[in-house]
């Protein structure tokens, strides 16, 4: 099937013209914006000769291509009449897509995610506290107590985070709405300030010293103008949200009428004095109610009888996951840690990802098909450290019933948790680095919830979720798909070594937060989250393709290997800005000769991740796509080794 007939398969598949709003692409995908989800023959797309995948994100259909195709594509689909919009009117439309549910919590999602780490790290602390506080642990360290500094130390490293949470999702929140991140901090700040009563204190017996002598009270809220019940913000999430959203918008508005000679004193006083007024008397108050409201409604459907909650919960977690929504759960977690000391919901959520794991070893172990064990078990092992997508998008959505099966036992896995009651001391990791959360004594528990809800999957998958005489007979055709004609160096080699490209720290490729990269649908290979600013090349080769955009370069090695090296995720969307590039296609260059040079600072201002992926897009024409790197690299050094 010729390029232009692909094309015209694409735009039936799409819904027809009419339901295509415009049209985009990268390096790899076609990105379409389309009028009705709904009329996409999804199925078929997928099935399309050439296409490597097709999912949603960001309000985009994208459809994946590969290197080189997606231009030919590109240009056909756009000579049959499909309209075009730059990478900046995509965003923005994409940014309108959904409901206004779907909206908001894409916008939640949006303000959490930067968070998150910060999360997780605390997690971490927490479950090493507990752990070293086990007296089997202590009687194995051989102390029978901790110093009380060590311990006012280790609890510094659990409360932080959560103490100054209200600070950090504001300032996460006027930086999504376009305020001043720096005024968000201070308002956050204002919401847990010292002098307000602490609200994980409300209702505790407290001491202070009246003439000398200690007089124990209960503590209250305080009583503002006589009749306002106000405390500190500790641990909240919906309160500081909504204050962030007003505030980044009064902020903003204020600049507008606010004359540039005043601007810096009264704009940032204004909001301040406004916000405070609004963020402690009438935002927290009304909020914080809204926020209890939502964890009694959360710890109902957790206390269902006989495990009912974690049955539906376990069952249609990763169905959420897949539809982007699930960063809501952050704040629904937060505030389960906030009012019970612990984490129901985590177990459950353990449950829904390890029952996907085990479809995918499902997967890996019955397949005969080498590609797809070398895509079957380090995302299964990626799901094991609590990052599901490679799984979920590499393997198990693509072959659809293995999903199904995960889903089957992420309910059992789920109710399983719930009817033991697990409760995880935190939120924010998973499976393995989960263990930590239930260092609470009930470790045993949370092991073998994990293992039944493993062998579950894999068993499920194993026996109803995969065939893989139907697989291989796709895959076959897909890797006859995959090759692109052009004008290459032809191999001679059947083994070779690719130096990296960039110096910087190495990131394994199911670690990058793109499911295209991350998932193994474009190839094997590693990436380097860079500390140098210059891209070289990784061997003598031919330069295939070369993007005006500079983010993104094709090459051709004497081995045959088709290497994509991309600069960054969605850097696309820059539109060259920040990227300088230094050779074009059709040259010819060697080993350690620059490639581009681009701007980090300029990517990162542009919200968007700098990881550079080095990528072998012909894996399948390889038996071994080895990378050779880890932790620090610098460019030159040995990277990745491809032998056929």
């Amino acid at each position: 099937m010729d390029n232009s007939q692909i094309a015209k398969e694409v735009i039936k598949a799409l819904g027809g013209r009419e339901n295509v709003r415009s049209v985009a692409h990268c390096a790899t995908r076609l990105r379409v914006m389309v009028v009705d989800e709904n009329k996409i023959d999804k199925e078929k797309a997928e099935s399309i000769e050439k296409v490597q995948g097709a999912f949603f994100n960001s309000g985009q259909y994208q459809i994946i291509f590969g290197t080189g195709t997606v231009n030919k594509i590109y240009d056909e689909v756009v000579a049959l009449g499909l309209p075009t919009a730059s990478k900046d009117e995509q965003k923005a439309e994409a940014a309108k897509q959904g409901n206004w549910f779907q909206r908001a919590v894409r916008t939640f999602g949006d303000v959490f995610v930067p968070i998150i780490p910060v999360i997780v790290a605390t997690g971490l602390f927490m479950g090493l506290r507990g752990l070293l506080t086990q007296p089997a642990v202590m009687n194995l360290l051989g102390v029978s107590s901790y110093n009380a500094d060590f311990l006012t130390y280790t609890q510094i490293l659990t409360d932080t985070a959560f103490i100054a949470l209200p600070a950090l999702v504001v300032w996460s929140t006027f930086r999504v709405f376009g305020g001043n991140p720096v005024i968000g901090i201070v308002l956050g700040l204002m919401m847990i300030s010292g002098s307000l009563p602490n609200a994980w204190s409300i209702g505790s017996e407290a001491a202070k010293i009246v003439d000398g002598e200690a007089v124990k009270y209960i503590v209250e809220p305080m009583k503002f103008f006589g009749f306002i019940d106000v405390v500190g913000h500790q641990g909240s999430v919906i309160p500081a949200f909504v204050v962030g959203i007003v505030g980044a918008k009064f902020e903003k508005a204020l600049r507008k009428v606010v004359p540039d000679v005043l601007d810096l004193l009264v704009t940032p006083f204004l909001t301040l004095l406004v916000m405070s007024i609004l963020g402690l008397f009438v935002i927290g108050p009304v909020f914080h109610q809204v926020e209890t409201g939502v964890e009694i409604a959360t710890n109902w459907l957790l206390t269902l009888p006989l495990g009912l909650g974690g049955l539906i919960f376990g069952g249609v977690h990763q169905v959420i996951v897949v539809t982007g929504v699930h960063h809501i759960f952050n704040a629904i977690e937060a505030g389960l840690v906030k009012a019970n000391g612990a984490d129901a919901l985590n177990a459950i959520i353990t449950a829904a990802m390890t029952a996907q794991l085990g479809a995918t070893l499902a997967v890996g172990v019955k397949t005969k098909n080498p590609k797809l064990k070398a895509l079957a078990f380090p995302a299964a092992l990626s799901a094991g450290l609590g990052i599901t997508e490679p799984a979920i998008f590499g393997v198990n959505l693509r072959y659809r019933k293995p999903f199904v099966m995960g889903l089957v036992a992420g309910a059992i896995g789920g109710w399983l948790a719930n009817f033991m009651g697990l409760a995880g001391l935190n939120y924010g990791i998973t499976i393995i680095p989960g263990t930590l959360l239930y260092t609470n004594g009930q470790l045993f528990q949370y092991i073998f919830m994990v293992l039944v809800t493993t062998a579950l999957g894999f068993a499920l998958t194993y026996m109803f979720g995969y065939e893989d005489e139907q697989k291989e007979e796709a895959e076959t055709a897909r890797t006859l798909e995959e090759a692109e004609t052009g004008q290459f160096i032809a191999p001679t080699l059947t083994e070779e070594v690719l130096v990296s490209p960039l110096s910087g720290k190495v990131v394994k490729l199911e670690n990058v937060d793109d499911p295209v990269f991350s998932s193994g649908a474009m190839g094997n290979g590693l990436a380097v989250k860079p500390s140098e600013n210059v891209v070289y090349a990784p061997a003598d080769a031919e330069v295939t393709i070369a993007f005006e955009t500079g983010h993104a370069y094709g090459l051709k090695t004497a081995s045959g290997a088709e290497i994509l090296i991309h600069i960054g995720i969605d850097t696309v969307s820059m539109d060259g800005d920040g990227f300088e590039k230094l050779v074009a296609a059709g040259d010819t260059v060697k080993a350690g000769q620059e490639l581009a040079r681009f701007d980090a600072d300029k990517i990162k201002a542009a919200g968007l991740d700098d990881t550079t992926m080095v990528i072998v897009t012909n894996t399948s024409d390889f038996t071994t796509v080895e990378g050779l790197a880890q932790g620090t690299v610098s460019h030159g050094q040995d990277f990745l080794k491809v032998e056929k």
